[in-house]
């Protein structure tokens, strides 16, 4: 207590000396710059920059003067040293040492940056570097280095340290090229990578719709890399680069003109928003030309090395650029930072104090590495107030903790002290550095296998403030964007949120079709029946399955329903009607024939062989029940056999009954009578017999070779999957039909000729119009099944069989039926069986002319003929 009592009262002398010395006091700052201590930390700081130096130009390796002075690198030295003292002075890391550090200027050169570099690496209480095979053993003058600030010398840097595996962790340098362990063995950084702020970049520009944007870079490593992660990353996530470009560096450089050319460009497009991923130097460089060729405002989305720059704020002009967006990396508060720096000030003003450092620590070896920083022993305490808060103040201070940390555990040090004393090496400490978990400001950090450090970062907007902008917080990025929209505000007239799109953005159901070559581009297509818009960036429609449909301009998919002949159609129900109609007419005609078996009418038709005609068609009727409903495998195989058979029974029976006509009539007496026991008794059923059995060989054959089968058709119906039964050859379908054909074909023939004859009844002319019935309706059946769609192929079946047998029924049985029930008084041997009476031998009559019964004339109007 009594030292920092003294500290504070040699401060307070000091502060007083300063301000009575006023702005060209003298301090001795840059004596404040190294420290002995147990271990040694090293840092590289740009306190100066070295512009209009001609470096570029240099013909010897000689001393590099840094002319212009950073008040950053000041205070980020001083946030290292602020960060060394606490951990002296506390008692919760390496109890019972004391860590120094000797702190250099890089001028933000990779020339200048090598001597300090060299320096660190030169043994123990030397300034010589000893040129080793193994350096296991050798311990250089520093345990680990902190910085340097830039991704430009860090890759310089860091190969170099990396080579002799000492620590360094930067407190600026953010190019992802760094992570690369296999070159930067001993990288570390309390700066996140590249990487994520690109990512968090990318997530910005598709939260709000931007996907046609400009994209710079400063002509450096960090803009370089920076440019080419941003637009490896923006590609994959549907954002087009209309333009993009280098900032030359230096400013003098002969490829301005392509910049100017680049401005002009995006001044005459479309785009609204420019990603600048630059350094503060190349982005005052763009903005002074930018303001000088009247740039239209847009959105600037600035990365994190030009955000918070001075350079860039203060420029003449930039309130008119537009509206500036961008990531900055959180940190812990450290309100205690500035009262340090003026603290400092003061005591570098003071002459007692300055005298004791010069005891202390006599001489900076400066003949070997210049002046450290000429230019901070004159400084002001208002020179350094604008960058008090810089965000990388922390990211300095957090360096010195993680390094002291990684210390902590290679000591193996606890409470109350640190056991192991023997030196450690820097590849030791190397050892403990990856994965390590530390605190800073109560921050709680850690680097991963790459080095890299889980920061989060904070979405800054610039609010202009006369003279310079404030940093408005509006929004976070943790791994996922976070936006507070309510804190937003915009350049453009009525502050509305800036449209930067090449094209509209397509309704749902339509896809793009690109135009040029930038995906962001197109024209908004339709998507057609059966496809279907699946993401909303896609450029060609998604075509659904097969058990699947989709109207036009669809989102999704639905299942298709099967669809076949349902029993409750209107179109079956009229069908059944119809054959219930039909069935019962053939159930009413065979019980009258069968009441009236005896009767010369029945016994003229064919007696028990029309009673199996008509049962035969009845079955007919019956087998259009095998077409409606859900078609299985074997309702399509029993579909045509069960329809055929009964068909060729009802036809054969008509064929003898036709060909007893055609043998009364057109043969002669002799012919005749040796056809009729042919035609009658055994034989016509044998004949009935052998007819089935060849349409039972033929559709044997049909079921064989071309079994039909169920088949689910996708395609056909634009909503749903038609169920149907499949025939696999039409010429085989026909075939079956050849048995019948031939023998309606046959009746037809032997009855056409037939002459009707007085006062009898014409059988011959039922026959024929039955058979052209048949005719009729078949023929007229094969260009409408042809032509129909074939969902309604079954219903075209039904119809045609219903018909056809009504059509038989109604030319052939009817009129019979008729005459049994109206007309009972011609049911006589001499109506019906004396006009086949050569044909037939009828025991009921002796023929015409023979038969001396009186003839009876039919009424003509009610007579069949």
């Amino acid at each position: 207590m009594p030292g920092l009592a003294l500290l504070g009262l040699t401060a307070l002398l000091g502060l007083t000396a300063l301000l009575d010395h006023g702005e060209g006091a003298t301090l001795c700052l840059s004596q404040q710059l190294r420290m002995q201590g147990d271990y040694v930390l090293g840092g590289l700081f740009p306190l100066g920059s070295a512009e209009g130096t001609g470096l570029g130009d240099r013909l010897q390796p000689n001393a590099t003067v840094c002319t212009r002075f950073s008040s950053l690198g000041l205070l980020w030295a001083l946030a290292v040293k602020m960060a060394v003292e606490e951990i002296n002075n506390g008692s919760a890391l390496l109890p019972g040492l004391h860590l120094g550090y000797d702190l250099f200027d890089t001028c933000s050169e990779p020339t200048v940056a090598m001597k300090p570099s060299l320096m660190f690496m030169a043994k123990a209480g030397s300034c010589n570097i000893a040129a080793y095979c193994n350096y296991t053993q050798y311990q250089p003058r520093v345990l680990a280095v902190i910085g340097p600030h830039s991704s430009e010398l860090a890759l310089v840097t860091g190969k170099f340290f990396s080579f002799f595996l000492v620590p360094q962790v930067s407190y600026g340098a953010s190019t992802d090229r760094l992570s690369n362990r296999e070159i930067f063995r001993s990288f570390f950084r309390t700066v996140p990578s590249d990487q994520v702020q690109v990512a968090a970049m990318v997530e910005l520009l598709q939260e709000l719709g931007w996907n046609w944007v400009a994209a710079v870079g400063s002509d450096d490593e960090y803009g370089r890399q920076g440019l080419s992660l941003f637009s490896g990353l923006a590609n994959t996530r549907g954002i087009c680069i209309a333009h993009e470009g280098l900032v030359p560096l230096p400013p003098g450089s002969l490829r301005l003109g392509a910049l100017r050319g680049l401005l002009r460009q995006v001044n005459q497009s479309s785009v609204q928003v420019v990603v600048l991923f630059s350094s503060a130097h190349a982005a005052r460089t763009l903005f002074s030309y930018s303001i000088r060729c009247k740039l239209s405002p847009k959105v600037w989305v600035a990365s994190e090395a030009w955000l918070t720059s001075d350079l860039v704020m203060t420029l003449p002009g930039m309130p008119g650029v537009g509206t500036v967006l961008g990531f900055l990396q959180q940190g812990a508060p450290m309100p205690e930072f500035p009262s340090y720096v003026r603290t400092r000030l003061a005591l570098a003003a003071d002459p007692a104090f300055c005298a004791s450092l010069d005891a202390e620590q006599p001489g900076l070896e400066e003949h070997v590495v210049g002046p450290r920083c000429p230019q901070c022993d004159h400084v002001t305490l208002k020179n350094l107030s604008a960058g008090l808060l810089h965000h990388q103040t922390f990211a300095a201070y957090a360096a010195v903790y993680g390094v002291a940390q990684a210390l902590h555990n290679t000591l193996r040090c606890n409470a109350s002290g640190c056991p192991r004393r023997e030196p450690v090496r820097p590849w030791q400490l190397l050892e403990n550095m990856y994965n390590v978990s530390f605190r800073a400001r109560g921050l709680a950090l850690q680097f991963d296998a790459s080095g890299n450090v889980n920061v989060d970062y904070d979405l800054k907007l610039w609010v202009w403030q006369d003279p310079t902008p404030k940093l408005r917080t509006v929004g976070t990025f943790k791994g996922r964007l976070e936006l507070w929209r309510s804190q937003m505000c915009w350049h453009t007239p009525g502050k509305q949120q800036p449209v930067s799109q090449c094209s509209r953005q397509c309704k749902e159901g339509q896809v793009r079709r690109v135009k040029g070559f930038h995906s962001c581009c197109y024209d908004c297509v339709d998507c057609k029946a059966g496809s279907y818009q699946r993401n909303p960036d896609d450029l060609l429609c998604t075509q659904c399955d097969q058990d699947q449909w989709s109207p036009d301009r669809s989102t999704r998919c639905f299942p298709r329903k099967p669809m076949f002949l349902a029993w409750g159609e209107p179109a079956v129900l009229l069908l059944l009607a119809l054959l219930a109609l039909a069935l019962g007419l053939v159930l009413a005609a065979l019980g009258l024939f069968l009441w009236h078996s005896d009767s010369p009418l029945v016994q003229a038709s064919g007696g028990p062989r029309a009673c199996f005609g008509l049962a035969c068609l009845g079955l007919v009727c019956l087998s259009v029940l095998l077409f409606p409903g859900q078609p299985g495998p074997a309702s399509c195989l029993a579909q045509q056999p069960l329809f055929h058979l009964p068909l060729t029974g009802c036809l054969s029976t008509l064929f003898l009954q036709a060909a007893e006509i055609f043998v009364g009539s057109e043969l002669p007496p002799s012919w005749a009578e040796k056809m009729r026991g042919r035609l009658r008794g055994p034989w016509a059923w044998l004949v009935v017999l052998l007819a089935m059995l060849a349409e039972a060989a033929l559709c044997a054959w049909y079921l064989v070779a071309f079994p039909p089968e169920v088949v689910t058709d996708w395609r056909v119906l634009p909503t749903e999957a038609l169920v149907h039964c499949h025939v696999h050859s039409w010429i085989s379908f026909g075939l079956v039909h050849a048995t019948n054909a031939m023998l309606a074909f046959l009746c037809f023939l032997g009855t056409f000729p037939v002459q009707s004859r007085p006062g009898r009844y014409n059988g011959a002319r039922g026959l024929t119009f039955a058979m052209l019935a048949y005719f009729i309706t078949w023929i007229s059946f094969v260009p409408l099944f042809a032509n129909v769609h074939v969902a309604y192929r079954p219903a075209v079946q039904m119809g045609a069989i219903l018909l056809c047998a009504l059509g038989i029924l109604a030319t052939f049985h009817l009129p019979k039926c008729y005459l049994l029930l109206q007309r009972p008084e011609l049911n006589t041997p001499e109506f019906f069986l004396e006009d086949n009476a050569r044909a037939q031998g009828s025991s009921w009559g002796q023929g015409r002319g023979e038969s001396g019964q009186k003839q009876v004339t039919p009424d003509p109007v009610t007579s069949p003929q």
